[in-house]
């Protein structure tokens, strides 16, 4: 199977996604389409074998759209892409009202009584009635000019039997304009009192208005991309590569896997490699959300739009152009923009019918006038108004740019939704299981207690560090650590030998060095009494508890335990205040995970799973009908990340762990799963009532607009006041959108 997304142009309304996405999903060997309002964009899986692009691109223009774009367009394209679409739009409304607005004031002053408002002279409905027809004639054809694409869109929409809003807008004026015509032509063959039923301006105010509506909604769709731009912009445009001995400046496009790129202090680094020379530290926080600088090294990694703080580095560039950390970033986040959410069909489906039934209700509407004694004039106002007022964009951009601006706000806080449907369902999760080992805790066993029979740590921390600097064990190697931290010198050993399961000894200065467990010191006859009290409650606490003993005589003793991420009782915390169950799921023994998870918090612990058994206990979870989200990192985590119904990983972790997942957290902080778990609430609140406004909009504004406040002696709906409304709808749903991105941890 092939997946593939490009753009679709044309499109106005969700009944244009409907109609395209059908034609798409009707295509033998299409296994699933998905056509997207808010970023105009259709993301297709389909059989190659079956079916060609072209036959793809066949059937999006057999419905009166274009492919604008077969290839990949970068995310700063598309964000200029959008401006010139917003600048075009802006110079149309500014031209349409400039035609618009003194058509209006012409047509109106003679009805306004109560005030008199001068006209230009020699024009005057009752003395020159023609010069006040063609007048308005002539001002209003560069309007229906300037919105000449809601003709050429609509009617060929409405021909193909599959009308849009740009039918709704084509006929409702195009009603007008012929009205208009009539009567001017009445006027033109000697009947002056046609002068008082000319509609060029409502035609010409309604073009105007909706084109507003248009400029102002996707002015405001332009902000809800702004995340992606944000991130993109941290990218350089340039990098300094040595090649032949020289050093280039080069776009940063240009850059290959294999060249050495330089980085002097203050610039960001252009794409993802290893130090091969120099040292530095660097600022990391746009990707892992740490505040403090990363010394780098030869041998270490450096990423892309990370920035060098001080020193000058070379380094040999290993992931470049779209396999950069960042571009995957972008990429994640565009893919879940482009996706649509299931709660997305509901409006869908309505949509696929509603201008038909608009059209319909019109037509009875006006028809029912006529036959109710009201003249031409009368019925073709109320025919007009349901035409227009009765807007399918609310519906078709109420999830859409929701999930646009949720997945950005998630993106810059680091938390990355792989699709919509996972923004839409975390929401749900009634419980969360957290890994233990690099979840909950650091991942990084660290020195937590010394204590020394004289009291003294220092010398018992060079003692026990410099037996363990020959060693492997991680145990071991957070000794060493800790002594290097204090910045402590470690001593000459000889004679150093392991034993397995017991711990290790060694000659340091001519004395004889055991460090290990209570067993292996027992086993060489030293007396542990005085401190195996605390060993026991240091046990108890999670920790692991080494004895060091000196030329046969006890010296103390040092624990080592992996410890819990600063941050994470916060969140467990957090996650309790939203009425969600915690539960450990560890292959760690019972003792040592009952300790963490009581510094942390947990409700439940399942402890000495293996990776197979952890999927098990997730699918156990669910079956009694919870909702379950997992939260993990390592590769032993893939599996229940993807039995879960909502799969969480720590974004430091495991690349196959991160595939597996269905959200991203890029920080490595537990306090994104709260965030995350808030943003999807967030988000389906505003889907929710963005699809609630939209559907009482056209439930209220088509019977006001049919005219029924007027059957109970209220006032009847202009069509002007009608598209005035119509494009507000639309701006208000993207509005009420842009809300989410207050949300905050």
């Amino acid at each position: 199977m092939t997946r593939r997304s490009f753009k679709i142009g044309g499109m106005s309304c969700a009944a244009c996604s409907a109609a395209s996405e059908r034609a798409l999903q009707r295509l033998d060997g299409m296994k699933s389409a998905s056509v997207n309002l808010a970023v105009e964009k259709a993301e297709i899986e389909y059989d190659e074998k079956k079916l060609s692009f072209e036959d793809i691109v066949r059937a999006v223009e057999d419905e009166g759209y274009t492919v604008i774009e077969q290839a990949e367009q970068s995310s700063e394209d598309q964000a200029q892409s959008s401006r010139d679409k917003t600048r075009a739009l802006r110079i149309k409304v500014i031209a349409a009202a400039v035609f618009s607005i003194p058509l209006l004031y012409i047509a109106m002053a003679p009805m306004i009584t109560f005030v008199r408002l001068p006209l230009p002279g020699g024009m005057s409905p009752m003395r020159t009635p023609f010069v006040y027809a063609l007048t308005q004639l002539l001002l209003s054809l560069p309007v229906m000019a300037v919105g000449y694409r809601f003709y050429t869109n609509g009617f060929r929409s409405l021909f193909r039997l599959r009308p849009n809003m740009d039918s709704l807008v084509a006929v409702g004026t195009s009603a007008a304009f012929v009205f208009s015509m009539y009567s001017f032509y009445r006027v033109g063959i000697g009947h002056h009192e046609a002068a008082h039923h000319l509609y060029f301006e409502s035609g010409a105010i309604i073009i105007t208005l909706v084109l507003l509506g248009k400029y102002l909604e996707t002015r405001s769709k332009g902000k809800t991309g702004e995340a992606i731009t944000k991130l993109m912009s941290l990218a350089p445009k340039t990098a300094v590569v040595v090649r032949d001995g020289a050093e280039l400046t080069v776009p940063v496009g240009e850059v290959r896997t294999g060249d050495t790129v330089l980085v002097r202090p203050g610039e960001r680094l252009p794409v993802d490699g290893v130090v091969t020379d120099g040292y530095t530290s660097v600022d990391e926080s746009m990707l892992t959300g740490e505040s403090l600088p990363v010394e780098k090294k030869t041998g270490d990694a450096v990423y892309g739009a990370t920035i060098n703080k001080n020193g000058s580095i070379r380094y040999h560039a290993t992931k470049v152009g779209k396999d950069t950390a960042l571009a995957q970033i972008v990429r994640l986040v565009e893919q879940a923009q482009g996706s649509k959410a299931p709660i997305a069909k509901l409006a869908d489906i309505i949509a696929g019918y509603f201008v038909p039934v608009v059209i319909a209700l019109s037509l009875i509407s006006g028809a029912a006038w006529l036959l109710a004694g009201k003249d031409a004039e009368f019925a073709l106002g109320v025919f007009i108004s349901v035409l227009v007022i009765a807007c399918p964009c609310a519906l078709g951009l109420a999830t859409p740019t929701a999930i646009i601006v949720g997945t950005g706000r998630g993106a810059e806080n680091g938390v990355l939704f792989k699709n919509a449907q996972a923004l839409e369902t975390t929401h749900k999760v009634s419980i969360v299981t957290f890994d233990k080992t690099g979840t909950l805790t650091a991942g990084k066993p660290r020195v937590t207690d010394i204590l020394a029979q004289d009291g003294e740590e220092h010398p018992l921390l060079i003692l026990a560090a410099s037996v363990e600097k020959n060693s492997e064990h991680p145990l071991g190697e957070a000794i060493v650590s800790e002594a290097q931290s204090r910045g402590l010198a470690l001593a000459d050993v000889q004679d150093f030998s392991a034993l397995p399961g017991y711990g290790v000894r060694a000659s340091v200065n001519g004395t004889s060095v055991l460090l290990g467990n209570l067993a292996f010191m027992r086993q060489n006859s030293i007396d542990t009494e005085a401190f195996e009290a605390r060993a026991d409650a240091l046990a108890q606490d999670g920790k692991t508890p080494m004895f060091v003993a000196q030329s046969g005589r006890l010296a103390g003793l040092v624990a080592v335990a992996d410890v819990i991420k600063s941050e994470s009782r916060q969140a467990i915390t957090g996650l309790h205040e939203l009425g969600i169950r915690t539960v450990m799921l560890t292959g760690d023994n019972e003792k040592t995970a009952r300790a963490i998870a009581a510094q942390a918090g947990i409700d439940e612990v399942i402890a000495g799973v293996l990776p197979g058994q952890k999927a098990e206990r997730i699918a156990a979870l669910r079956s009694s009908g919870h909702f379950v989200a997992m939260v993990g990192d390592g590769i032993n985590d893939a599996p229940a990340l993807t039995q879960a119904d909502i799969g969480i990983a720590i974004g430091t972790g495991a690349d196959v762990a991160i595939e597996s997942a269905d959200v991203v957290l890029v920080h490595d902080k537990l306090t994104d799963v709260l965030f995350a778990i808030r943003l999807s609430r967030a988000t389906m609140r505003n889907i929710k009532q963005n699809l609630f406004w939209a559907f009482c909009y056209n439930i209220l504004g088509i019977p006001v607009a049919a005219g029924l406040l007027y059957l109970f002696g209220g006032p009847l709906l202009s069509p002007m006041l009608a598209a005035a409304a119509m494009s507000l709808s639309s701006v208000s749903v993207v509005t009420n959108a842009l809300r989410l991105n207050r949300v905050r941890l």
